[in-house]
């Protein structure tokens, strides 16, 4: 027996995913880093199985209604956990916020700074004291009744919606409109209710064409498809909608980047003339704190926020509620955030802004005798970013907690009490604890993968790669673009090309926004102006032929996108299974074996393998299908076999052995070996975007794009595609840029991996700080150069792994 004060977190018999039967003691009051190549098992130790039982074991201690909402929430696979205090799960993926979401909302400033103005603000003689919903304009008796809180107003005109008017409507004369069986729909709608859809649109009466393109009415009418051979189409009621209400209801409620971002393109936006931006109504406005309206005070960098309110004085009230701002806002800029205002909004924000905003919002919760469990906290930040990191977990530690940390940045390995390593490989060949114990200890364990990267010197020197030569420039001229001000930059081409700095300086704007957006304009055949794109000028973009960029966005938001889906291989499986004989005597078709339309399928779940548990108190999650288990399919589905292994066995195989189980269908071959070359030989077929991180995701896009035929001079924009991954992984993917180098293309990545900066050709170099005061280049030229420059914030960390 163990005393209820056992100082360590004893896990006995842990078997979730890859696990071996894992028993391992962890120190508590530590900060514990769990390390080892990706999918070694590592999270699946640290958030499958410690964090999975300290959240089962606060569901048991729910009241009996609550526990019939969460009953499907299952158990890890482990004999026994002692010595578990409670967990808080601070998990470092991105994520998508949504355009209300801001700063303030995400470490809730906004609500200090709104019950300031509510209870402490100078209000007009005679005016009624607001509550601090009203200085909100996420909520109706806050927001801007013209702008509904958004700050900006977006219209649209006839020469947006209908650029080509010399085509008709039944040739796609109204751009805006959907295309498929929708946009069918409408025009058909418009047939049945009398007007002419084979003119040609400039034909049209002028009454007509504002009625289809602006009404708001929406008549319901009888549509009479036109019969198509072999196909029986009956009547049905269809309802119009114009095409200005079209486009604005997808640009506010469709949760689809692509269709938000088509209608973006047919809408003008534009400050809203009632609240000039503000996005609060008149009444809110018109009270002030320290002189300033909330609107103002919400626009100021943090820094210049604190300085305003440490000033202000006031009653006993207000000197309260300003010391409470100024104990949040410190512990925001401590993270090197000052420079962020309350009203940036979330879209906007880096990775690595994100996640410091989050750790700096639980800093301030008081919680003290807990597990935090955190998900590579330094994913997304330079290497002086990291410095501040590593002073708040020493924090939450000194306030009496655990820190059980998921991580793949050495410095912060070294800075541990404790080192868990898993290994030694992925997926199969991994799952075993390889050493427990302090840091130094590791050296002692040479089939550990992280050994020689915590320990470079017990390892001889690697090859230095040649420095390659540039075929030709890319210069942008006058990038203006958020606090990117006047720059001048040059890429070259045919090399490797990494842009550095600290978090918030400008690298994913420059690179992510402007070069990619001036290359894709080319690509489409369209000018770029200064007006949509920031950028004067832009020379040299005709040596490109290809712009891929591959970002970290989910490749799904559902468990029904899964790596097979995404990379088309998913295709080949079902067709090989529609060819048994079973399938044949069947009648089975290549339908039958998917799991997003009806037949095959489980109905229960729909073939997600997983049903959504709404837990009304807690965010929502996923739960195993109760009848397919997690299967996806019906029972008579599963009797076809393939090589002796169903649908649902093939889809539960890892990348790795899958390659060995196809081995001789050049069609199944070829993805498989892209999805090896990166590194993901760990993941599953079926694994559900849901489950995927960042870089997985983005790795399985760069797979995608490796697996295609390559013409011509292609340009690759990768955002920190290092993110996520052990330095062994991160040789893996070096291999792979830089063998697209060699074979004739540009790679451009965003970076903040010193390794990776110091293996490239050329190095932009930005900053010198985040935000205001960012948004330059403070160097380029070769890493040994941008390593020498005097006031680079990435200078010093660069000489030091060039010396490595």
């Amino acid at each position: 027996m163990h005393s209820p004060h056992d100082p360590y977190v004893r896990v006995r018999g842990a078997r979730e995913h890859n696990l071996k039967d894992v028993r391992v003691d962890i120190p508590r009051d530590t900060l514990t880093v769990f390390t080892g190549v990706s999918g070694s098992g590592k999270s699946s130790l640290a958030f499958g199985t410690i964090y999975a039982e300290a959240q089962r074991r606060y569901f048991e201690s729910v009241a009996p209604y609550a526990r019939r909402l969460i009953h499907q929430v299952s158990a890890p696979a482990v004999g026994e956990i002692t010595g578990l205090p409670p967990a808080v799960s601070l998990e470092q993926r991105r994520s998508a916020p949504g355009a209300r979401s801001s700063v303030g909302t995400v470490t809730t400033l906004s609500n200090s700074l709104r019950m300031l103005f509510s209870r402490a603000g100078d209000y007009p003689p005679g005016a009624e004291r607001l509550d601090s919903d009203s200085f909100s304009p996420n909520t109706a008796v806050g927001a801007c009744p013209e702008c509904h809180g958004l700050g900006r107003i977006h219209r649209t005109d006839e020469a947006l919606l209908v650029p080509d008017p010399s085509l008709s409507i039944r040739e796609g004369a109204i751009a805006a409109w959907p295309g498929a069986w929708q946009g069918k729909n409408l025009r058909d709608v418009l047939d049945a209710l009398g007007y002419d859809v084979d003119r040609p649109w400039r034909e049209l009466d002028a009454k007509d064409r504002e009625w289809i393109l602006f009404t708001d009415e929406q008549p319901v009418v009888t549509v009479h498809p036109v019969r198509e051979a072999g196909r029986i189409q009956r009547p049905y009621q269809g309802t119009y909608m114009s095409a200005r209400r079209y486009v604005l209801h997808t640009f506010a409620d469709t949760r689809s980047r692509s269709l938000r971002a088509k209608a973006e393109r047919f809408l003008t936006g534009a400050p809203c003339p009632v609240c000039e931006g503000s996005r609060l109504r008149p009444e809110a406005m018109a009270v002030t704190f320290a002189g300033r309206t909330i609107a103002e005070l919400a626009g100021m960098p943090l820094s210049a926020l604190a300085e305003v309110l440490a000033g202000a004085g006031g009653e006993e009230t207000a000197r309260v509620l300003t010391g409470d701002l100024l104990a949040r806002i410190g512990t925001v800029t401590e993270l090197g955030l000052g420079y962020l205002s309350l009203d940036r909004t979330a879209p906007t924000l880096s990775s690595g802004e994100l996640q410091r905003l989050r750790m700096a919002t639980q800093l301030r919760s008081g919680l003290f005798g807990v597990v935090y469990v955190l998900d590579e906290p330094s994913a997304g930040l330079h290497p002086a970013d990291t410095e501040a990191l590593l002073g708040v977990l020493g924090r939450l530690k000194e306030a009496g907690n655990s820190v059980f940390v998921v991580e793949h940045q050495m410095d912060v390995v070294r800075r541990a009490d404790w080192l868990v390593d898993v290994g030694p490989l992925a997926g199969e060949h991994g799952g075993r604890v390889l050493h427990s114990g302090p840091p130094e200890g590791l050296a002692q364990v040479p089939e550990s993968a992280t050994r020689r990267f915590l320990f470079p010197e017990v390892e001889p020197d690697p090859p230095v790669r040649e420095k390659r030569t540039p075929s030709g420039w890319i210069r942008l001229t006058g990038v203006e673009r958020h606090h990117v001000r006047g720059v001048d930059a040059a890429f070259p081409l045919g090399v490797f090309t990494a842009v550095t700095g600290v978090s918030g300086s400008g690298k994913s704007t420059l690179v992510g926004q402007v070069l990619a957006g001036v290359l894709a304009d080319r690509q489409a055949g369209e000018e770029s102006t200064a007006g949509d794109l920031s950028c004067a000028a832009a020379t040299g973009l005709e040596a490109v032929d290809r712009l891929v960029q591959v970002d970290q966005k989910p490749i799904g938001r559902t468990p029904r996108s899964n790596l097979a889906t995404y990379t088309g291989l998913f295709d080949t499986v079902r067709k090989l299974f529609a060819r048994t004989g079973t399938a044949r005597e069947r009648g089975y078709t290549a339908g039958r074996f998917s799991f997003n339309v009806s037949g095959g399928r489980c109905e229960t779940c729909q073939g997600e393998g997983f049903v959504s548990v709404e837990l009304l108190f807690l965010p929502g999650t996923y739960a195993p299908c109760p009848d397919c288990h997690g299967g996806r399919y019906n029972p008579q589905t599963l009797e076809v076999t393939l090589e002796g292994l169903t649908i649902a066995q093939v889809l539960d195989l890892a990348v790795e052995s899958a390659a060995g189980f196809f081995s001789g269908t050049p069609a199944a071959e070829r993805p498989l070996r892209t999805l090896l070359d990166v590194g993901l030989g760990y993941l599953r077929l079926g694994q559900p975007a849901t489950e995927l991180s960042g870089g997985e995701a983005q790795r399985i896009k760069l797979a995608a794009e490796l697996q295609r035929t390559r013409r011509g001079h292609t340009l690759y924009l990768l955002d920190e595609p290092t993110t996520g991954l052990h330095p062994a992984d991160v040789e893996v993917l070096m291999r792979q840029l830089h063998s697209l180098v060699d074979a004739g293309n540009t790679v451009v990545v965003v970076e903040h991996d010193m390794t990776v900066v110091a293996g490239a050709d050329h190095v932009v170099d930005m900053g010198p700080e985040g935000g205001d005061r960012g948004g330059r280049i403070v160097a380029a030229g070769t890493p040994e150069e941008v390593a020498r420059a005097a006031g680079s914030r990435t200078a010093p960390f660069l000489a030091k792994a060039l010396r490595r």
